[in-house]
């Protein structure tokens, strides 16, 4: 029986050849990529006595897109102590690999389990979800709903994770959610912040906490217009690069979400759906949004930082583990 990398090997020169140029593409998802994408739904018919908690109300965000690809037997055998969400694109299969072959690969901690699963929406283009289909037959780990992929459905990629948890996986103790250019320090999440040795925490959520306003200017990537958010002031909300939560959140924040209007930035929109809860975010310094240059003392401290190349991830894991035994 062929191995995994012999496998990826013949995906690679065979099945991919004639899209390879895809893969050397810069990253889509850090650039404005034009309006938001709205999915045409069929009209559904309303339901009069919808409720939801104690209070009779209509769904705003229905979210009844069907999966194309699922791995919905992922916690069946044991529920897993972290679930890792990540974000990604279609044409990112060099980050991805970098992941499941450093700071994501599920095997690295024997006594906690954890699963690594890569959250994408459907591209418009058939050759690039051939591709991502081939590669998730190979390592169960990938899954995507069918909504357009694109940067301005970002929400709709992190309310998929929060469903699947909730869906499939609502035994976890805790979830990461996080993006595929982000080097995470796993045993300082583990052990440092989350310790399994200690009881379950609930309704928590932390990572960086931004308090800040809407931006006006249309030229810029994170433009709010008056009308979908008239409020001068953002609730307290955590950097889409990189936050934890309990998993109850995850069922919290997506039933919010049904009854919450669409926010086209998704750490935005999580925040207003947290201050609905009554959920606060807990700050910790140990989540960075931004590049960090390395060095071996530093990166000890952390729990996660941007902008990490596939290449920069290899040898910061490779330095990291091999130096295990140096003080700082």
């Amino acid at each position: 029986m062929p191995s995994k990398v012999s496998c990826l090997y013949l995906l690679t020169v065979v099945c991919w050849a004639s899209a390879l140029w895809y893969l050397s593409v810069s990253r889509p998802s850090t650039s404005y990529v034009g309006q938001v994408n709205i999915p045409v739904r069929k009209t559904l018919k309303s339901n009069k006595n919808a409720t939801f908690g104690n209070i009779r109300t209509r769904s705003l965000n229905p979210h009844d897109f069907g999966y194309l690809i699922n791995e919905d037997k992922k916690c069946e055998a044991e529920p897993p102590f972290l679930v890792i969400l990540i974000s990604t694109t279609h044409k990112e299969f060099d980050a991805r690999q970098a992941i499941r072959e450093t700071w994501g690969d599920e095997s690295t901690f024997q006594d906690v389990r954890v699963v690594t699963l890569f959250l994408l929406g459907r591209s418009i283009d058939a050759v690039l979800n051939q591709m991502v289909e081939q590669e998730s037959q190979i390592f169960h780990d990938i899954v995507v709903e069918d909504f357009i992929d694109s940067y301005h459905n970002l929400t709709l990629k992190t309310l998929m994770g929060m469903r699947w948890v909730a869906t499939f996986c609502s035994k976890a103790q805790y979830v990461l959610k996080t993006d595929s250019d982000i080097f995470v320090n796993m045993e300082n999440l583990i052990y440092s912040l989350l310790k399994p040795t200690t009881k379950p925490r609930r309704r928590y959520f932390t990572g960086y906490v931004i308090n800040g306003g809407p931006i006006r200017d249309m030229r810029s990537k994170w433009y709010m217009p008056r009308d979908l958010y008239p409020e001068s002031k953002y609730p307290p909300f955590c950097s889409g690069t990189g936050y934890v939560f309990s998993a109850d959140v995850a069922d919290l924040i997506y039933k919010t979400s049904l009854h919450t209007r669409l926010l086209h930035l998704e750490d935005v929109y999580v925040g207003v759906c947290l201050r609905k809860l009554g959920i606060h975010p807990f700050q910790n310094s140990g989540f960075n949004h931004w590049k960090m240059a390395y060095s071996l003392c530093r990166y000890r401290r952390i729990v996660t930082v941007h902008q990490i190349s596939p290449e920069e991830m290899h040898r910061i894991w490779n330095d990291m583990t091999s130096k295990k035994h140096l003080k700082c």
